[in-house]
């Protein structure tokens, strides 16, 4: 009987004295836990015991903290992409607004048909490009949503970069730009949007437009199961502009906010291209500066 007891006593101590510390480990997560919701910090939750469960309730209450810690870095990217935005807004919106303002006042005050002529197109003109902009900051607020999808379908690439360069013709012609346009007659065929792909293209052939100088090119062509569009312009200043940086919101090589420009329109087809399963560089070679986007082809 001695021995059972003793045992019984021994087995019981041991009891104890787990018990006593899985209360201490227990009240020591509590504390950490305490502390990590007062305070902004990286700390994980850390144990001395790995039986009883303590070591599955730490892993579970780090991997908890992790996400929420995600989801709280994930929150204040986008607060400051908000304020960037309306920042950036507010500041390229003002010029073309108080020269809207301007050109107002002038056509309220001359009689002259020819003058009221050329401010009511210059009004016009303002418009369209505030218009433009909020277009652009509306579509990178939908791409910059998660939860936002394009359609995508087989669409004949070669048809859409026609169309879309075709319209241009009028506008280079009055720029004295001379474009370099090399299309196959082919129908070449990808899976991806149509709107997209025209809005891509557009906004790169804007940028040109804006930054270029003289001369355009724009060339598709195939390059190892891809279609590879590869569009290049002259520039007065490459050393000026950070290719590193060309696709980032509000970008601007100049630096300066003198063009209607709202600085989302090489991001946005980026943004595009990835959507559509493609891929979208930027490079300088002497003053060329050049966008090239690929996309794997399909069988139409």
């Amino acid at each position: 009987m001695g021995i059972i007891a003793g045992i019984l006593g021994g087995l019981f101590l041991v009891q104890t004295v787990l018990f006593l510390k899985y209360q201490r480990q227990v009240k020591d997560i509590c504390r950490q836990l305490a502390f990590l919701i007062k305070n902004d910090s990286n700390m994980l939750i850390t144990s001395d015991i790995e039986t009883g469960g303590i070591g599955k309730l730490r892993d579970l209450l780090n991997e908890l903290l992790s996400l929420r810690r995600g989801e709280k870095s994930r929150y204040e990217e986008k607060e400051k992409m908000i304020s960037e935005i309306y920042t950036s807004l507010s500041h390229d919106i003002r010029t073309p607004l108080t020269s809207l303002d301007g050109y107002f006042q002038l056509l309220e005050t001359t009689q002259e048909p020819g003058e009221q002529s050329r401010y009511i197109r210059i009004i016009q003109e303002r418009i369209s490009s505030l218009k433009e902009m909020l277009e652009e900051l509306f579509l990178f607020a939908k791409l910059k949503n998660d939860s936002y999808q394009i359609d995508i379908s087989l669409c004949c690439f070669s048809s859409i970069l026609k169309e879309t360069v075709f319209s241009y013709y009028d506008e280079w012609q009055r720029s004295g730009i001379e474009p370099e346009i090399q299309i196959p007659e082919e129908r070449l065929y990808f899976m991806g949007n149509e709107q997209s792909l025209r809005r891509l293209i557009q906004n790169v052939i804007k940028n040109g437009l804006d930054h270029g100088k003289d001369r355009i090119g724009i060339r598709l062509c195939r390059k190892e199961g891809m279609l590879c569009l590869k569009i290049n312009n002259q520039t007065d200043h490459p050393e000026k502009i950070d290719i590193s940086r060309v696709f980032e919101r509000f970008y601007k090589a100049d630096g300066a906010r003198s063009r209607t420009s709202s600085g989302l329109g090489l991001s946005i087809a980026r943004e595009l291209a990835v959507r559509m399963g493609g891929k979208m560089e930027a490079g300088i070679c002497e003053d060329q500066f050049w966008i090239e986007a690929e996309f794997p082809e399909v069988q139409g």
